[in-house]
């Protein structure tokens, strides 16, 4: 259920599959903000999922939500565990991205248990733009990964936001999560994980807002895209294969 007025339904759901990064004895959570078109595009009401960037919130996504919204789309926003302000943030949640993806699909499986979705699109914002991108079939390289958790190579650089406390954020995070974790493994059987093929059926486009961490996504899992990707904020590369336009916001 959603409301229609400006303030979305908010709920948390439970992943049990996962754990919660705080507390493994608990499940992940995955908070929802639900909100109905302002005018149907069509029945039954496409959906769309938007997911924000790094340590930000579903809450401060109105920016997106609203024009959606006028369009004719229900939308639902995520807050991703460890990645959000409201909660609070963990290392793992800046850099264990995979999880992020799976966030969304967890999601759309609660919502068509208790209404058939229309067609689904993802949206998402800077780390939220890769969650999109890997919805589609993008996947992240294991093998730089391990190579950034390591310190042989440099945490990748946020072209959009180059000297921003979001770059500051994540290479904290990235210290912390050395300290926290050796690489044993567990942790390598988690950074295993991340080439997983997280792409969702379900999701029948996608687009990004300044997409960021696109130098970890290997080029061979972008010519296996199927769906329309969007993407705005950031330059056409070799390296992409979306259409792509300048913003100024």
């Amino acid at each position: 259920m959603t409301i229609s007025g400006r303030q979305p339904l908010i709920r948390v759901l439970y992943d049990e599959s996962r754990s919660d990064l705080r507390d493994p004895a608990r499940p992940r959570p995955v908070r929802l903000y639900l909100w109905e078109p302002n005018h149907p595009l069509a029945l039954p009401v496409p959906l769309v999922v938007v997911s924000h960037g790094t340590g930000g919130s579903g809450s401060s996504m109105e920016w997106l939500v609203g024009p959606l919204r006028e369009a004719g789309f229900r939308v639902a926003a995520l807050d991703h565990h460890g990645n959000n302000f409201v909660d609070g943030y963990e290392p793992e949640g800046f850099l264990h991205v995979w999880e992020r993806p799976r966030d969304v699909s967890f999601a759309l499986d609660a919502l068509a248990r208790e209404q058939p979705p229309g067609p689904v699109g993802v949206a998402g914002f800077s780390l939220g733009g890769y969650t999109a991108a890997a919805l589609a079939g993008a996947r992240v390289d294991p093998q730089i990964l391990r190579a950034v958790m390591m310190g042989e190579v440099p945490l990748p650089e946020i072209p959009e936001f180059p000297s921003a406390l979001e770059a500051l954020e994540a290479l904290e995070a990235l210290e912390a999560l050395r300290k926290k974790y050796s690489l044993n493994e567990s942790s390598r059987r988690a950074l295993d994980a991340a080439g997983a093929d997280l792409s969702d059926p379900r999701v029948r486009a996608v687009f990004q807002v300044a997409p960021g961490v696109g130098t970890l996504v290997t080029r061979e899992s972008l010519a296996t895209v199927q769906v329309p990707v969007g993407s705005a904020g950031a330059e056409r590369t070799r390296s992409t294969r979306t259409k792509s336009t300048r913003s100024r916001t």
